[in-house]
């Protein structure tokens, strides 16, 4: 692989050459591979395939998890976000000691792994929100719960510049990677001044199916905002703000 330099960039494929523009820049390659066909019936990529049938596998619970959250999601992820959560979801399989390889899967894997994923890397929950707060999952009532004490914002809270405000948000999800199915539940604060004033206690009761036997999901986040004249306008388009996954309840 090698990048481009120069005042005209290339897009497509010349000869045995493909030119392309990514998150790095623009990108040169060339052409190669495996016929798909000796992949799909040789023997001897046989590893192979239980490896794509996995990572495809992955790839759908990932997407799965995120179409639960997007709400959340629209205002606190990075560019990056789908890669990783695929990366931990290839763990979280390859966890099930129940399934062959080339069919493990969530379910009999081990979805606690994903427990303490940051949905944003440039904004991680843990070095944004230093207020203490407890989370609960209760299968039998289906209540997902996030409690906070109170506390003062502008000790509490690393806030990028310009922020005047801010909200606390939070979602619970019971989802069914084999169905790719979901049901959510997500509350959040009003907008907040971040300041030196204490807050209230804040809680938070996400409910969702009730005796659920899916995994379930605790997600806890912050949204900062800039007031001006009265209005309030999301900070850095959401670039900052923290999401992550606090506590996870498997089979």
């Amino acid at each position: 692989m090698a990048k481009q330099r120069g005042i005209i960039k290339l897009k497509g494929t010349i000869g045995d050459i493909t030119f392309y523009k990514s998150k790095d820049g623009y990108i040169a390659r060339e052409k190669g591979g495996i016929d798909g066909n000796r992949i799909a019936n040789d023997p001897a990529f046989q590893r192979t395939r239980e490896n794509g049938s996995e990572f495809g596998r992955a790839g759908k619970a990932g997407k799965t998890l995120r179409l639960a959250l997007r709400t959340l999601l629209l205002n606190s992820s990075d560019s990056r976000m789908v890669s990783r959560l695929t990366q931990v979801m290839v763990k979280v399989i390859q966890a099930d000691m129940t399934n062959e390889r080339g069919l493990r899967n969530v379910i009999d894997g081990e979805a606690e792994l994903l427990s303490g994923f940051d949905f944003n890397i440039s904004g991680k929950l843990g070095t944004t929100l230093f207020a203490p707060f407890v989370g609960g999952i209760d299968r039998v009532t289906g209540a997902i719960t996030v409690d906070l004490e109170p506390f003062v914002p502008i000790n509490m809270i690393a806030a990028p510049g310009g922020t005047t405000h801010y909200k606390i948000i939070s979602a619970g999800a019971a989802i069914d990677f084999e169905a790719e199915t979901f049901v959510v539940s997500s509350s959040e604060t009003a907008v907040l001044p971040w300041d030196s004033s204490t807050t209230v206690a804040i809680n938070h009761t996400n409910t969702v199916t009730p005796n659920s036997t899916k995994p379930l999901f605790l997600a806890l986040g912050v949204e900062f905002y800039q007031g001006v004249n009265g209005k309030m306008y999301p900070l850095k388009n959401g670039s900052y703000n923290p999401l992550a996954l606090v506590q996870v309840s498997g089979l």
